[in-house]
């Protein structure tokens, strides 16, 4: 079994090349550094008592993963944002679900749009909080946990008409709650959340 100081000097060496590696998949310094130091987190926390001679593939294992966790919450959050946009003002009925005909698009990684795009998800997420429990918990199943109806449904001890009207009253209550911020004018299109994960 590995000792501290052999855990140690492996995330030592290993760190550098890690980050360099992320870097590349990810394109973003503070990302990949994030990424990097959690994956490294993760190998001590749960594998730190392994044989050194594993710590390389569990290693490459975890960062793998860590970065498809990263490009999964790039994609979902840029799909919550979109549905405010798209369907704020849908006119459909309660059991429309926006999930079922979003076109996602990401047009911009401009320094300003970025700044705007963490602005907009911390008001966001405080709109997010806000919601009847039910519409919050079948919006972040859905939107968050990538879940479908019928998945979301069964957690929820629910029909799957329910949780379409769960999840359009709250993209309409918080595409509403924007507005009221001075959201109304913004692009909403193609926005990447900047935070962990829903609040609330």
């Amino acid at each position: 079994m590995a000792t501290p100081k052999e855990l140690s000097d492996f995330l030592t060496e290993v760190e550098r090349r890690a980050f360099k590696q992320t870097v590349y998949a990810v394109r973003d310094d503070h990302a990949a550094l994030d990424i990097v130091q959690d994956a490294m987190m993760k190998l001590a926390e749960k594998y730190g008592d392994k044989p050194v001679a594993e710590f390389p593939m569990l290693f490459q294992r975890i960062l793998q993963n860590t970065m498809r966790d990263f490009w999964r919450r790039q994609k979902v959050r840029n799909l919550w944002t979109t549905l405010l946009s798209s369907f704020g003002s849908h006119d459909d009925g309660d059991d429309h679900d926006p999930l079922e005909t979003i076109d996602v698009e990401d047009d911009s990684d401009e320094p300003s749009a970025r700044l705007e795009r963490s602005q907009t998800i911390r008001l966001l997420e405080r709109a997010i909080e806000k919601l009847p429990t039910r519409q919050r918990e079948a919006f972040v199943l859905r939107y968050w946990e990538e879940m479908d109806v019928a998945e979301t449904a069964a957690i929820m001890g629910c029909s799957d008409g329910s949780v379409k009207t769960h999840c359009s009253r709250a993209v309409h209550a918080l595409a509403i709650e924007l507005k009221k911020q001075g959201l109304e004018n913004i692009g909403l299109s193609g926005l990447m959340l900047s935070s962990d994960s829903p609040k609330g």
